[in-house]
């Protein structure tokens, strides 16, 4: 087995050394170019790319590295020796094998191209030869037409072409959507990579697969059926050094030119000589026949190949078939109206090729009916096992589908025209499903069961093995979901939409999980009545869901409801009640009711324990939230132990490197923070924060939430820099999970808010603590704690930006909020308090701020104790009222015990420090200790500059004072 700490350690190297390198070569190649300008072209934030290139902070990421390259332009060359060391060490750290590509071998996914005549589009496919592929700056090309025109048969048989003529990598993407394309990416990495194929989560490895596209040319990428510009913009920037070919059905516009290539239908030359290739048929009378069905059909392509495939199976005659096709014997067009042409004439085949099929191969039109209310995209084969008596049965009649040019098949995947799905369902729409799904005549419910029957077990956030199977299903749960609208409720389906949901809330993906949740439980509460076990295993998700989402209002009844008849059913103590109750102390957490969540919370561990036992996941999972329910309350000793426990028995249970794991790791670091053992945070946080990454992907939610509370820590300890990447990449990863007005971007935004403070940017936080407390309004309402936090931080934003006034009458609306939503010993309410007190201060009432600070500090003390490093921090602000005062004396004890408790916990470069030494050294300096005062101030200063850098308004002030002491030690 590999070693992988010397593996990791390589890969530090490798980062670092790159870095050297991407450092200069921004010196030699772009003169002048600035961090804030590279952050730009990077699309990373500025503090990153800043950091990226410090040597004094670790080294960046993979992802920075080469986003910061690609903004620079650098040549294959460089990405070839320079990132591929880069990745090939770090990614060594995740998998046991790394290999280099070998670009000797042909890299593709192309499926084989079908044993039938290629007519009629000669000259769009030479078209296509002329454009280049390889250079730099290259268009993408589209090719756009109407359905059944033909593009994918186009574009497949343009990128055989340029696999045979040399062109490496080929590769093709079903491009549905944007998580299709995101996996077709990664689908390449890992045809590149194996060991990037088998660790990195999809999105990683799909930026992988752009990045090192980027740095080569003379690749085609294929992107088929693209449905909406947006999904395919990100990424058509960054891939302009090789061949992108674009088919759609729609008139898309791109960001930068492409160039287009229309298809229609065929010329009539073109059809009838199709036709003569696929039948055989060559003498007058046939060819007169073929010529009329041509006309007949449109000259669509689609139509003909159709056609065309019937009359060879059947040997029919194409005069006969043509009047087959005239009178309508199979019932021709379906009852419900069928507008589009295409469809039209798609429906006219299909009536006779049905009454062929229905007759000698009603296996086959089984399977065709089954596929029409699946996605338009591969489905694998195995979820038709149970469709027919036996798998060879289904591989015959898949077979007799292929023949007639019904599917496109692989040996594992296959494959309905969205036109011929279309007109199935058409076809079907006047008979009434049946409520038995075995029963051929509904195939949309035993499209439904065979779904269900094939799906992946129920998953969980930590579960991510069955993930890139969920993926291939998703489109087609999509699919039979809105196939189902209206009709009668399946079991089955409800089933099917719930396990989907609980999928998605693992992948962050909220919207889609609340609405197949919602409408799990809709058709279980129809089905079964509101007291059935499937029926509150719904509500209780659906509510959980809800609380991911920030909607916990609406969750709360939920779970109410959910506990109240699994008390009523089971008893009081049953392990069915004990989610229910998990979850309402969650629940009852967010809205600031932490007491009245303990008891929930407590009783649900005691249930899990007794019917599970202590080494369990599930009990480790309780005594984890139980832990986060006495943080709340500020019980951190307690919430130590529980927290220890819990990371102890997930370990054991299920690894070091389970998602699970990182969760219990960042709990556990909370209450370090909370309790001041910030470098036990720091170690639990970036250890969280890598098995989340390396699990989940940098996109996911809990990604942001790790790194958001490693950012926390980091500018607890005065590491502002690296910080502000952490939080600034924390707030773009949860506004893109979650949106802009959800409670976890109201969060990030004050965290973010915090840093521009804590680096004199007043006016960037005020901002931020704006937007932040008008969503936590939004879906917290007036009284909760959150809310009071919220405007505690804009009201000290206002007051550093000269808005006393309204920072006055915010302060003391947060704090009477405080007061009444949170314990009278919490330990955050002195926090309220104290920031009211400074703008008491900064209005002269120094009176009023004297007390309201001797008020909190004395909190703080009872709170955390005497020696917590939040004392020092309400000591050294009762100092400056005491100055204010002229009680210098009084002040001189505060400001000795605030710089111990600082020295203590922070390093000798903290800006905190910086604030404790100047303070100290004022009052000594009013209190004529001059030399001791002035070394003071001296030292404040330059652990400001270090800390703060020169610019820094504290660093000013301290400055403006040392040296206004330094004048008068002169006169004196």
């Amino acid at each position: 087995m590999a070693d992988v700490g010397a593996a990791a350690d390589d890969g530090a190297q490798a980062l670092g050394r790159l870095r050297q390198i991407l450092k200069a070569r921004m010196g030699t190649r772009r003169e002048g170019l600035t961090t804030s300008t590279l952050a730009r072209k990077a699309k990373l934030g500025r503090t990153t790319v800043s950091n990226a290139l410090n040597e004094g902070h670790p080294p960046p990421s993979w992802d920075t590295v080469a986003a910061i390259a690609g903004a620079l332009g650098f040549s294959g060359e460089f990405i070839e020796d320079d990132l591929y060391v880069l990745w090939s060490s770090t990614a060594s750290a995740r998998a046991t094998t790394a290999r280099k590509p070998d670009l000797t071998v042909p890299v593709s996914n192309l499926r084989a191209l079908r044993p039938e005549p290629f007519v009629g589009r000669e000259t769009e496919l030479g078209r296509l030869k002329a454009f280049p592929s390889t250079g730099t700056g290259l268009p993408p090309i589209t090719v756009r037409g109407m359905g059944g025109a033909g593009k994918t048969t186009l574009a497949l048989h343009h990128a055989w072409q340029r696999k045979v003529a040399g062109q490496n990598p080929v590769w093709w993407i079903d491009a549905i959507g944007p998580d299709a394309i995101e996996a077709g990416l990664a689908g390449l990495a890992g045809e590149l990579d194996r060991g990037i194929g088998q660790t990195l989560p999809v999105s990683e490895a799909a930026a992988w697969a752009a990045h090192w596209l980027e740095a080569r040319t003379g690749w085609v990428l294929v992107f088929d059926n693209v449905a909406d510009s947006a999904h395919i913009r990100p990424w058509l920037g960054r891939l302009t050094s090789g061949q992108v070919l674009v088919t759609t059905r729609h008139t898309l516009a791109w960001e930068r030119g492409s160039q287009f290539l229309d298809l229609g239908p065929f010329d009539p030359e073109q059809s009838v000589a199709l036709l003569k290739e696929l039948t055989g048929r060559t003498d007058e009378a046939a060819v007169a026949a073929l010529t009329e069905l041509a006309v007949e059909l449109g000259d669509l392509p689609l139509a003909l190949r159709q056609a065309g495939a019937y009359m060879a199976q059947t040997a029919v005659d194409p005069g006969e078939y043509l009047t087959e096709l005239r009178t309508g014997l199979a019932g021709v067009l379906p009852k419900p109206p069928v507008d589009d042409a295409q469809q039209k004439t798609i429906a006219l085949l299909w009536s006779v090729t049905l009454l062929t099929l229905r007759l000698s191969h009603p296996d086959a039109v089984l399977l065709l009916r089954v596929l029409a209310y699946c996605a338009p995209t591969p489905l694998p084969r195995t979820v038709l096992d149970g469709a027919l008596p036996s798998r060879l049965d289904v591989a015959e009649a898949l077979g007799v589908l292929a023949a007639y040019s019904l599917v496109t098949l692989t040996a594992d995947e296959v494959t309905v025209h969205r036109l011929l799905q279309a007109v199935l369902r058409a076809e079907a729409g006047g008979r009434r499903p049946s409520p038995d799904p075995a029963k051929a005549g509904d195939a949309s419910a035993l499209a439904v069961a065979l779904l269900d029957d094939a799906a992946p077990a129920e998953t969980t956030s930590g579960d991510v093995t069955d993930w890139p199977l969920w993926k291939r299903f998703l489109p087609h749960v999509e699919a039979v979901v809105a196939h189902r609208d209206g009709l009668e409720p399946l079991p089955e389906l409800a089933n099917l939409m719930g396990r989907t949901g609980t999928y998605l809330h693992a992948r962050g993906h909220l919207t889609l999980a609340l609405d197949l949740r919602r409408r799990a439980l809709e058709l279980s509460q129809r089905l079964h009545g509101t007291r059935h076990p499937g029926t509150l295993t719904h509500m209780n998700n659906l509510a959980v869901t809800l609380s991911e989402a920030g909607k916990y209002a609406e969750a709360e009844p939920m779970l109410r409801e959910t506990l109240q008849v699994n008390q009523e059913i089971h008893g009081e103590r049953q392990l069915s009640t004990a989610a229910p109750l998990g979850n309402l102390g969650h629940v009852l957490t967010h809205l600031g009711r932490h007491k009245e969540a303990l008891a929930p919370s407590e009783t649900a561990l005691h249930i899990v324990r007794d019917a599970l036992g202590e080494d369990h996941p599930e009990t480790a999972s309780r005594l984890d939230n139980l832990a986060v329910v006495h943080t709340s309350l500020g019980h951190y000793p307690q919430a130590l132990e529980l927290g220890q426990r819990a990371l102890e028995i997930t370990r054991t249970t299920l690894g070091d490197d389970h998602p699970d794991t990182a969760i219990r790791l960042g709990n556990l670091a909370a209450v370090h923070t909370s309790l001041g053992h910030y470098p036990q945070a720091l170690e639990l946080e970036r250890r969280a924060l890598e098995i989340t990454r390396t699990t989940l992907g940098d996109d996911h939610p809990d990604t942001a939430l790790r790194m958001s509370n490693l950012a926390t820590t980091l500018r607890a300890i005065g590491h502002y820099d690296e910080a502000l990447g952490y939080a600034e990449d924390a707030l773009r990863i949860t506004q893109k999970a979650y949106g802009s007005s959800h409670l976890d971007t109201a969060v990030r935004l004050g965290n973010l808010s915090l840093l521009r403070t804590a680096k004199g940017e007043y006016e960037q936080a005020l901002a931020l603590d704006r937007e932040a407390l008008d969503i936590t309004l939004a879906v917290l309402g007036e009284d909760n704690p959150d809310t009071a936090l919220r405007l505690c931080n804009l009201s000290q934003s206002l007051r550093r930006t000269g808005q006393l006034q309204k920072a006055l009458e915010d302060g003391q609306r947060a704090m009477d909020i405080a007061t009444a939503t949170m314990e009278p010993e919490h330990p955050e309410l002195p926090v309220f308090a104290n920031n009211l007190a400074t703008t008491y201060d900064e209005l002269g009432r120094h009176e009023d701020a004297y007390r309201l600070k001797t008020q909190a500090l004395r909190a703080a003390e009872k709170a955390h104790g005497p020696d917590h490093p939040a004392c020092a921090n309400y000591a050294s602000n009762l100092v400056y009222s005491l100055h204010r005062l002229g009680r210098y004396e009084e002040a001189l004890p505060h400001a000795r015990r605030a710089v111990a408790l600082t020295t203590k916990a922070q390093s000798v470069n903290h800006a905190e420090l910086a604030v404790r030494l100047h303070n100290l050294a004022q009052t000594l300096l009013s209190l004529h200790q001059r030399q001791e005062g002035l070394n003071l101030q001296r030292q404040a200063l330059e652990t400001a500059e270090t800390a703060l850098g020169p610019t820094n308004p504290t660093t000013a002030h301290i400055r403006r004072r040392l040296d206004a002491a330094t004048d008068d030690e002169r006169t004196h």
